[in-house]
């Protein structure tokens, strides 16, 4: 039985998400599936082209040779495999890769070690975002084994809602600044002058009164300029520490962690490869665009980011956060990532993370 072709322009524009079927699906065969799944496997296995000798020694596919070359030619056609030199082995192609994960993929369970060291590490950076965000790509390298990535909009524009200040030792001390939509900015200041606590609240009642109900971009000038905080001499040392260490903006910008895992695949033995990788995650944009975009609160995948964008042979699994923080954290890694814990463990780490901003 021969399936229906794939139309050469599938679409790739959104992220796919398991389970979620389109109209230009294949239908295959269960011989065709089998062939086809036992493929994939054999080239995640160590990237390399599949041929129909070394797919042949399955035991379960352990048929006439002629047969399974047809079957392969087959899936060829549908453009599921395709060959990255003429008349050598097939791998699956970018449709093949995306087919894989909307029709064919089995869901994860994560260990019961994972989830917890998940929920543990991310709580204790809930008080900040952009501590939080860093810990989230942590984590996402760290058990996948892939280039874990976090990001957040500005918190600039966001509204100033309440200020706590903290002693941390006799020249130390923690300035907690929340914002709106549960978020928060912390920032230890390192004081030129011993300050006792009660001049700590003294100064936090100040900058409450002069600083609440602006923004954070405004409180950052006004504490590293505004003459009327520098006419009190207690909050003037304040403002100085929180001026010398809060210099520029809160971007939290495309955060990553794990870079050493891409480099250590086989796709990227090459070292000239990993180049145009490492140049695209500088400059962030087009990643940036791509994990905000699919269903809020659901892991989807981008198989095969664009080659102009440098990252090709590439697949990104984000998480678009929902709620007040307009952000995602994700996993990109070659095609051929194991797609089923991928997944599983950026729902659970964007899951989290999303309950941490919104508590």
């Amino acid at each position: 039985m021969r399936a229906s072709r794939v139309p050469e322009s599938v679409a790739m524009s959104t992220p796919a998400i398991p389970g979620r079927l389109t109209a230009s699906d294949p239908q295959l065969s269960e011989r065709q599936r089998h062939v086809f799944g036992r493929l994939v496997a054999l080239h995640r296995r160590d990237a390399r082209p599949v041929s129909s000798e070394r797919l042949g020694r399955a035991p379960e596919l352990r048929r006439s040779g002629a047969s399974l070359r047809g079957t392969l030619a087959e899936l060829e056609e549908m453009r599921l495999l395709e060959r990255p030199r003429a008349g050598g082995g097939r791998v699956p192609s970018t449709s093949g890769w995306e087919y894989f994960v909307r029709v064919m993929l089995e869901p994860a369970a994560l260990p019961a070690e994972v989830e917890d060291a998940v929920a543990e590490r991310l709580s204790q950076s809930r008080h900040d975002v952009e501590h939080l965000l860093q810990e989230a790509s942590r984590l996402l390298a760290s058990f996948s084994h892939q280039l874990g990535l976090a990001l957040a909009a500005s918190l600039e524009d966001e509204a100033l809602v309440s200020l706590e200040l903290e002693p941390l030792g006799e020249r130390r001390a923690l300035l907690v600044l929340g914002l709106s939509g549960h978020r928060s900015r912390t920032l230890v200041l390192e004081l030129d002058t011993p300050l006792e606590r009660q001049a700590l609240r003294e100064v936090s009642e100040v900058l409450r009164e002069q600083l609440l109900g602006g923004t954070l971009s405004s409180a950052r000038e006004r504490l590293a300029s505004d003459p009327a905080l520098a006419r009190h001499s207690a909050v003037r040392i304040v403002a100085r520490a929180a001026a010398a260490g809060w210099r520029r903006p809160v971007e939290t910008a495309l955060l990553t962690a794990g870079v050493s895992h891409i480099a250590e695949q086989p796709e990227f033995a090459d070292g000239a490869r990993l180049t145009p990788v490492l140049r695209a995650l500088e400059s962030g944009t087009h990643l940036e665009r791509l994990m905000v975009s699919g269903l809020q609160g659901h892991a989807g995948v981008s198989v095969g980011v664009p080659v102009e964008h440098g990252l090709a042979g590439l697949s990104l699994v984000s998480f678009p956060l929902p709620g007040a923080v307009s952000g995602a954290v994700g996993v990109l890694g070659p095609m051929r990532m194991d797609y089923a814990t991928t997944i599983a463990l950026v729902d659970l780490v964007g899951a989290r993370v999303a309950d941490l901003l919104s508590a």
